[in-house]
């Protein structure tokens, strides 16, 4: 590879700035780092996945990168700056007719990326739940796939995970391929129907396309996506569920799958693309081999420090692929407002790779609000009894989607009546599942401290205030003998072990 431009440059900007420029290299780029600035030099090179072989087409994708990448973290992207002069003697910018492009950036810290963030012991979990609230409201108003359309079709989908398993395959030789593409070729057809359906409901939308832990950055306090895919419209025209699959799969590869299930929780809470979680899988696998593809081609860029590590991507697709769908079971939880069913199910999601279902969420989202707003506000009277009706049906469908999908459910709500204890009961019964109840119990002057306090804060999705508490315990209906035998009661004044309480759910099952 021809470096004669990419060095007169680097040159060029450390006479110019007076001090040492970075190079830092990858497979399909050079990108020169200032005190401050970032210039990404597209190469001229040309794979199965990207042509960036012409001057025009380098152009052309200088372009694309800042237009898409200004949907994620329009503070990073500042514009794209045409390369005049001569190879040997460029210049950025001035007269003359460009012999390249370059896409000029705000520089940020190698140590704010997600992975290294991660690595240092420096990432607040809170972060993930914001960049997932983010990422659901991005790809919502993202434009959508019309069908027919090749983008997100099934056999679109298929052929990508073949090709990225031969292009592995003339890699290494590794028997473990072997048996993947095997699993690949049963997936594609089990999950057929799903992609059509898929694509034909809008899922298939214009998305980000590499979204792993070395493309998540904190800028100004909060997590921001970058460097999305802007070579290949069929890598970036994808389902929702194929774009974050790529950081849950991350996570998971660097041992933390509890941050993957807290970022999928949130987002779920925010998209409530429930019925996707039957395909997430799948994708997940797709994307530990496309990182472990990657990691072949050619020169990656360094990790900021020794701390990051490099996972074994192969060995993720691998057990993501044979990780067990027999692990599904239903927990509900039972409890008054402020009893802490939400706290205790936020915590036991993460250690169980669990997903939550949330009543006064999925309640809002039937009225078209978002978790934290308030119906009082916007006059919608959603607490009535066929607005409760209707959250329970939609907690029990978001609750069948994800059984059927392989995961363990936590369906979070007051399950004070009788009638609809025995619905998700029934539920379980049908599908041949594990049940179980979720007794969350507090002292009553606990309980109208703490909804006091919340319904001041506006930080939590709840609305019950201290007279929709006192209604509860008038008239709520107690747990059955039956149900007690199925009921693992937790006491919330104090810490609760949740490796304990989650061991006592598995041993439910």
């Amino acid at each position: 590879m021809d470096t004669t431009l990419v060095l007169a440059l680097r040159e060029s900007l450390q006479r110019e700035t007076g001090a040492r420029v970075e190079l830092v290299e990858t497979h399909i780029s050079w990108v020169l780092l200032t005190a401050t600035l970032a210039y990404k030099l597209k190469k001229p090179v040309h794979f199965p996945f990207v042509d960036f072989a012409s001057i025009a087409a380098r152009k052309h994708f200088c372009e694309e990168e800042l237009r898409l990448n200004r949907r994620f973290a329009p503070s990073l992207y500042l514009d794209v700056v045409p390369v005049c002069g001569t190879r040997e003697a460029p210049r950025l910018g001035g007269d003359g007719v460009p012999i390249d492009h370059v896409v000029r950036m705000r520089r940020f810290p190698q140590a704010s990326l997600l992975c290294d963030l991660l690595a240092a012991g420096r990432l607040e979990p809170a972060w993930l739940d914001g960049f997932a609230r983010r990422l659901a409201a991005l790809q919502g108003a993202a434009e959508r796939v019309v069908p027919p359309s090749a983008f997100g079709a099934p056999e679109s989908i298929a052929r990508a995970a073949a090709d990225v398993v031969n292009q592995l395959l003339a890699q290494r030789s590794d028997g473990r391929l072997a048996a993947l593409a095997a699993w690949i070729g049963e997936q594609t057809q089990v999950l057929h129907m799903a992609w059509t359906a898929r694509q034909q409901g809008g899922a298939v939308r214009e998305c980000h396309g590499d979204l792993h832990m070395a493309n998540v950055v904190l800028v100004d306090g909060e997590l921001a996506a970058f460097d999305c895919i802007e070579f290949d419209p069929m890598m970036r025209w994808i389902d929702v569920m194929n774009d974050i699959a790529f950081l849950t799969m991350d996570l998971k590869a660097q041992g933390r799958p509890d941050l993957a299930f807290r970022f999928l929780d949130a987002w779920l809470q925010h998209s409530g693309d429930h019925a996707g979680l039957r395909v997430l899988g799948f994708y997940e696998v797709y994307r530990a081999l496309v990182r472990a593809m990657a990691a072949g081609l050619g020169p990656q860029a360094a990790p900021a420090s020794a701390a990051v590590s490099k996972p074994d991507y192969l060995a993720c697709a691998v057990q993501l692929a044979h990780s067990p769908r027999g692990h599904a079971r239903l927990l509900i939880t039972h409890g008054f407002s402020g009893s802490g069913k939400s706290t205790i199910a936020s915590q036991l999601l993460c250690a169980a790779g669990a997903v939550r279902i949330r009543s006064d969420v999925e309640r809002k989202r039937l009225f078209g609000l978002d978790p934290l707003a308030r119906s009082a506000e916007r006059g919608l009277a959603i607490y009535g009894a066929e607005a409760t009706r209707r959250t329970f049906e939609r907690l029990r469908a978001c609750a069948r989607d994800a059984l059927l999908a392989g995961y363990p459910v936590i369906v979070d709500a007051a399950f004070l009546r009788s009638a609809e204890r025995r619905s998700f009961q029934g539920l379980a019964a049908e599908l041949d599942l594990p049940f179980a109840i979720l007794d969350c119990r507090t002292a009553e002057a606990v309980l109208r401290r703490r909804v006091a306090e919340r319904s001041t804060s506006g930080t939590d999705a709840s609305e019950a205030s201290l007279e929709v508490l006192e209604r509860q315990l008038a008239s709520h209906e107690p747990l059955a003998l039956d149900e007690r035998a199925l009921a693992i009661e937790v006491f919330t004044e104090d810490a609760v072990d949740i490796a304990s309480l989650e061991a006592r759910w598995r041993a439910q099952g």
